[in-house]
């Protein structure tokens, strides 16, 4: 396999599962699967964040608004490998509920990465809300 499709592999595995978690108020495998050296930031759709610090409260408190995921896809439109470097951009569909509130939004995101030890680490996520998101 190349380094490309070990990438989007691990884009529809690892990552997947880990913004599963994330939306049904479980911080943890993010926050695994995110950089731990600077620079690290988050360009969020409700929130963001630069440094650690900032960036895992951030999670935490998602983490603590979300729950009952039943949905959660990212189609990727564009990817790219270059070394220990790679991004992602495409949209993200999820179905939640918000503080107890069901929904079902659409996210445009793109992510960069960076290979540390080995292994592929988010360092940057912005996200808006898409203009074809309905709300449940």
């Amino acid at each position: 396999m190349s380094d490309f499709d070990d990438f989007i592999t691990w884009t529809q595995t690892r990552l997947r599962d880990a913004e599963t978690a994330l939306h049904t108020g479980d911080p943890e495998p993010r926050l695994a699967i995110w950089s731990s050296r600077e620079p690290v930031s988050v360009l969020g759709a409700w929130l963001s964040a630069t440094g650690q610090e900032e960036v895992r409260e951030l999670f935490r408190t998602l983490a603590a608004t979300f729950s009952d995921c039943r949905s959660h896809v990212y189609d990727i439109v564009a990817a790219e490998v270059s070394g220990e470097l790679a991004f992602t951009a495409g949209y993200e569909r999820t179905e939640a509920s918000i503080n107890g509130e069901p929904r079902r939004y659409e996210l445009r995101v793109t992510q960069v990465y960076r290979r540390e030890d080995g292994e592929w680490k988010v360092a940057h996520r912005h996200g808006d809300t898409a203009e074809s998101t309905t709300e449940v």
